[in-house]
């Protein structure tokens, strides 16, 4: 029996090796790993010993050569074959040990060039790894150093890898051939700067970690990170404290993270069920904290709390006052780590570049029999295009207010109303089948946590158009004085004339926001 083994990752491959030897398998090996091998006394042939032809080209050509893959890919059960193989004067390969060329940890380096990353793309390991899948029946193939064990443990029962076992490694093969190919072409469509809808489209995922359940208890789940694209995402922070994250953890943190991405100054987000319950601004991360507690004390229980500032003592111990599932912040003071500690469960996360965003992300929804893709919606609006529609322009105090409340609504499920006033969401609503429903929700929630004065005084930001005046006029009873909308809608002049008649501000902007 034969081996040929020739690894990047050299992971147990020595030991791995000596229990070949042991058993009686002779070892192929190729230019760093023969000599990984040879050095720590294992008896190794040499690539050329087997093709009669040197390694080359730097290294570039070594196992592309009919001695190799005739040696994987000849049938062992055809006897055409077996004539052919005995009048070439060729070995069989029985067993496949390759993995490839460093191509991710190569293109993840800080500043690595175009040449280095073209380097690191493996030719001949994916060309022997196909060889060697393809002829499974006859051929082991391993490309992960944990199914050393299971090969090892069949030779020594039974003197021979089982089908089944060949078959699943067959199958590995493939999936990581495909990872690999899939990561090269994303790099260089990149490098081309190409960030079109592509006719065909593969991507590669890692995973992270298997969960115990997803949506619900009776669903299988597991976190998959992009390779390369984890700037500044919930795949790159590491957790400080707590339990592990859960499917719905990661699915609202996700959501809170984007919705904090509008924000430059001081802001707290807090989400539940993916929905945002309460946004603050100020001048102090501790000040931003108690605005969007305030803003829905109820919600926020059980819910999702992201920061783009330092957490510091006097935070942390605000926020341990009720239940939260996750904390995500840029930084921690070591004070207010030790008081998270002291709730075990808590979730503790820390994100560098929590601000950061990818402009040429996708946003991908899977669909019944395909995927629906997108550019993420990484605009807020364009300058030049907002217009006041109505006789009072907004007040400097109101614009700011406005372009705040047009953050909050972009990231709440359509049809979706925010209130905001003093960079502070004042109330919510979303995920309604009509905007009336959703804006009487918003001044609901409103008047029910934010005491006497209530969503009076406050902006509204609306996601779409409305269709009806019905909302300007809801939210002239409750006492909004301007509003942000994207206007379109046939019966704009409808909900112009509520507004002159009410002495309330509203502007247009161009541009919605659907979230769905």
């Amino acid at each position: 029996m034969r081996a040929l083994i020739s690894v990047s990752d050299k992971t147990g491959i020595v030991a791995f090796a000596k229990e070949l030897i042991g058993l009686g398998v002779d070892i192929v090996s190729t230019g760093g790993t023969y000599n990984t091998l040879k050095n720590e006394g294992i008896s190794v042939i040499g690539i050329s010993e087997v093709t009669g032809f040197p390694e080359c080209l730097d290294g570039r050509v070594k196992t592309l050569h009919p001695a190799i893959h005739a040696g994987l890919l000849n049938i062992r059960a055809n006897a055409e074959h077996q004539k052919q193989m005995e009048e070439l004067g060729l070995s069989n390969i029985d067993i496949v040990v390759v993995n490839l060329y460093p191509f991710k940890q190569t293109i993840l380096k800080e500043g690595v060039t175009l040449e280095e990353a073209i380097e690191n793309i493996d030719i001949g390991g994916p060309t022997m790894l196909r060889s060697a899948a393809k002829n499974n029946q006859d051929v082991a193939v391993i490309v992960d150093p944990q199914d050393y064990e299971i090969v090892l443990q069949e030779l020594k029962a039974d003197q021979e890898v089982s089908k089944e076992t060949k078959f699943y490694l067959a199958a590995k093969v493939f999936e990581h051939t495909a990872n690999y190919d899939s990561m090269i072409a994303s790099y260089l469509r990149a490098q081309r700067g190409d960030y079109s809808l592509p006719e065909k489209l593969t991507m590669t995922f890692e995973k992270v970690q298997d969960m115990r359940y997803g949506e619900n208890p009776h669903q299988k789940a597991a976190f998959y990170k992009e390779v390369g694209k984890t700037k500044g995402t919930l795949a790159n922070a590491k957790q400080l404290n707590g339990k592990e994250l859960s499917y719905n953890n990661i699915n609202d943190a996700n959501g809170a993270l984007e919705l904090l991405k509008e924000f430059n100054e001081p802001t707290v987000v807090a989400v539940k069920h993916a929905n945002p319950c309460g946004v603050g601004s100020s001048d102090t991360i501790f000040e931003a904290y108690q605005k969007a507690y305030k803003a829905d004390p109820v919600s926020i229980f059980g819910g999702i709390v992201v920061a783009n500032r330092k957490i510091d003592l006097k935070t942390a111990e605000e926020m341990v006052k009720i239940f939260l599932e996750i904390i995500i912040a840029p930084e921690y003071d070591e004070e207010a780590l030790k008081v998270f500690e002291t709730k075990k469960n808590l979730r503790v996360l820390q994100l560098d570049d929590i601000d950061y965003v990818d402009k040429f992300a996708m946003d991908m929804k899977k669909v019944g029999g395909g995927l629906i893709v997108q550019g993420k919606d990484t605009e807020l609006l364009n300058e030049e295009d907002i217009k006041t529609v109505t006789n009072r322009k907004p007040s400097e105090k109101e614009m700011q207010d406005l372009i705040f409340a047009w953050k909050l609504v972009k990231h709440v499920k359509s049809n979706g109303i925010a209130l905001a006033k003093d960079g502070q969401s004042v109330g919510m609503g979303g995920g309604q089948t009509n905007r009336i429903w959703a804006t009487n929700q918003a001044i609901e929630h409103g008047n029910e946590f934010l005491g006497e004065e209530g969503v009076k005084g406050s902006v509204m930001a609306s996601d779409a158009f409305f269709p009806y005046d019905d909302c300007v006029q809801a939210a002239v009873k409750a006492g909004v004085t301007a509003i942000i909308q994207p206007g379109g809608s046939i019966r704009d002049e409808d909900s112009i004339k509520v507004c002159n008649e009410n002495n309330i501000a509203m502007i247009f902007t161009g541009m919605r926001h659907f979230k769905h």
